[in-house]
């Protein structure tokens, strides 16, 4: 009888932890190829010359992979690297190995969800089955108090329902060895270079540098946890937990950090989860209506382009939105609260189409993901925003009242030639 062998197509799903196609094809295979492909799609320029996926989300995203292919390998496996479409490469790579099966986690976003369409047919051709497994959400689908069509709109609703009659299934185990067959050419990094894209200038005001990959997720995980502030300590602190560029490329697996959060009575970071599920839950109830809620077409005229440019560079005259935006264009990072603060800001003072907005956090945030990022814009655009919503998602500051001393206050430059600090210019 010939062995059967499994192909992994990783996607956002970056780690060995709680994983579920990882773990069923150990089990069910004698043999797992493990393969990430690196689709120029997602790298490809827009009419502006800004790439899909910025260069600080692509240094996010490949030290990630990097990550995920050292754990492979201490599990005495490998990770197969390719650059090109899926729906081309995976195919190949089941004809050179003899794949029986391929598993991957299903995505919900049309683009995510257009790709896997397109690999399925590709397989199909050559009869082998695409499988797809539910594991990017806190509740799995199956075991939510309502069908997917009949989701809540209202966050407050969800909420309510879903932790009262619904419960978190436990983090899987961890392959403890993986059985490979034998890979005649795994395939190189690319680099930001080959991807076309320019290597990102570190700014030194930045205290935070975000470093992908499921070992430093865990370790931010653990840091996170280290860092809280006992309630009757008398201080007021709330720890932001900054798990979310992990959580994003499934280094970090939603279960784990939950029974995490639990064991340490994080309310906090437990409904932080529970947003992103509802995000996600949004989508696959209402598709591409994320995207094409609106107007028909974006407008695009001299003034509000010029408004958008403002924006985006940091220069509105407003501090808080440009000390963000600056912080933004230099880390890739900023809170869910500036987040709110400079959507609104540019939907409601600048009157710019909210998606512009969201295709320019999906270029820039390291944790992006289609869900909460569009989902998170459109909301505070008003669509499908409920008032008992507002107690949850709402900051209530005006802009005038925000602390305006930051370092990011003040535009980022490049750094000089002879290496000192970058020079500040004020706003």
């Amino acid at each position: 009888m010939s062995e059967k062998t499994i192909l992994v197509w990783f996607r956002n799903d970056l780690r060995i932890h709680d994983n579920e196609i990882l773990l069923e094809a150990v089990r069910k295979a004698d043999k797992v190829l493990p393969v990430y492909c690196f689709d120029p799609y997602y790298f490809q320029k827009n009419a502006s010359g800004a790439s899909k996926t910025g260069n600080i989300r692509t240094r996010f995203l490949l030290e990630s992979v990097a990550d995920l292919r050292n754990n492979l390998r201490a599990l005495q496996s490998e990770l197969i690297i390719r650059i090109g479409s899926p729906a081309e490469v995976l195919p190949q790579l089941a004809v050179e190995y003899e794949v029986n099966e391929v598993y991957h986690h299903r995505e919900v976003a049309h683009e995510e969800t257009d790709i896997s369409e397109q690999v399925e047919t590709a397989l199909w051709k050559i009869k082998l089955n695409l499988k797809h497994f539910i594991g990017h959400t806190l509740y799995h689908k199956e075991d939510l108090p309502f069908p997917i069509k009949d989701i809540p709109d209202s966050f407050a609703i969800f909420r309510k329902k879903t932790e009262r009659e619904s419960a978190v299934r436990p983090v899987l185990d961890t392959p403890d060895l993986i059985n490979t067959p034998a890979i005649t050419d795994a395939g190189e990094m690319p680099t930001l270079a080959q991807l076309g894209l320019e290597e990102p200038l570190n700014d030194v005001r930045s205290r935070t540098r975000f470093t992908g990959g499921e070992t430093n997720g865990l370790l931010r995980l653990e840091q996170y946890f280290s860092e809280q502030v006992p309630p009757n300590s008398g201080k007021n602190v709330r720890n932001v937990s900054k798990l979310s560029p992990w959580l994003s490329l499934g280094c970090l697996s939603m279960r784990q950090v939950y029974w995490a959060a639990k064991s340490h009575h994080s309310d906090a970071l437990e409904l932080e989860l529970l947003w992103r599920d509802y995000f996600r839950f949004m989508f696959k109830k209402h598709g591409t209506k994320y995207f094409n809620a609106g107007d028909s077409s974006i407008e695009n005229d001299v003034l509000t382009d010029e408004l958008f440019e403002k924006w985006k560079s940091g220069n509105t005259g407003v501090p808080f939105v440009d000390a963000s935006m600056h912080k933004l264009n230099a880390t890739g990072y900023i809170s869910n609260f500036s987040r709110q603060m400079v959507a609104s800001y540019l939907i409601n003072e600048l009157e710019v189409d909210w998606r512009r907005g969201a295709a320019y956090f999906e270029e820039k945030l390291i944790d992006y993901s289609p869900a909460s990022n569009w989902g998170n814009w459109a909301y505070v655009a008003g669509i499908g925003r409920n008032a008992r919503d507002d107690r949850y998602f709402n900051s209530g500051k005006n802009l005038d009242e925000l602390d305006t001393k930051g370092d990011f206050i003040t535009r980022w430059l490049p750094e000089t030639p002879a290496g000192q600090p970058p020079l500040a210019q004020a706003v």
